[in-house]
């Protein structure tokens, strides 16, 4: 892990309370360690075709992705409002979440998700939380939908 990366905090989102909770939760820990957000909301094309088969109308594919775009730019939204404050980044990543969180874990000091709490209940988690973690490089925390911002640190941070 480089020292950019211990720098950086990477959150995955999609259209759920939990995912809201998450990336309020990674954004006010991002602040206290005064450190970069990454967003990642990853997508993926609803048709799988073999890598020989003759690729049809690209028209889906492409409504596929703005229908992504908006899931992104509604979290944002409904996080931040109109203006994302400074330090903050998001990305549209194509793939499945399980493989494009644990790939971007690589980069990151912290990897936050957010699950709905069954897990907690006695079912299994999901396979992104599966995959993440069995597999993610840097540390991971998981948030519920009910999850509140995180203490405040205690001691003095340390500038960055």
């Amino acid at each position: 892990m480089t020292e950019y990366a211990s720098q950086r905090i990477i959150v995955g989102v999609h259209r759920s309370a939990a995912s809201l909770a998450a990336l309020r939760w990674a954004a006010a820990e991002a602040r206290l360690r005064r450190v970069t957000l990454h967003v990642v909301h990853a997508w993926e094309p609803a048709v799988h075709r073999a890598s020989y088969a003759i690729l049809g109308d690209r028209a889906a594919s492409g409504q596929e992705w703005l229908r992504a775009q908006g899931v992104l730019a509604a979290v944002m939204r409904g996080v931040y409002g109109s203006e994302v404050p400074p330090g903050i980044t998001a990305e549209l990543a194509e793939g499945t979440a399980e493989r494009v969180l644990v790939q971007r874990s690589y980069e990151a000091g912290l990897l936050v998700l957010g699950a709905s709490g069954a897990h907690l209940a006695g079912r299994p988690p999901g396979p992104v939380i599966r995959a993440c973690t069995r597999s993610a490089r840097c540390p991971l925390v998981i948030i519920t939908a009910d999850a509140a911002a995180p203490p405040p640190m205690v001691g003095t941070p340390v500038p960055v």
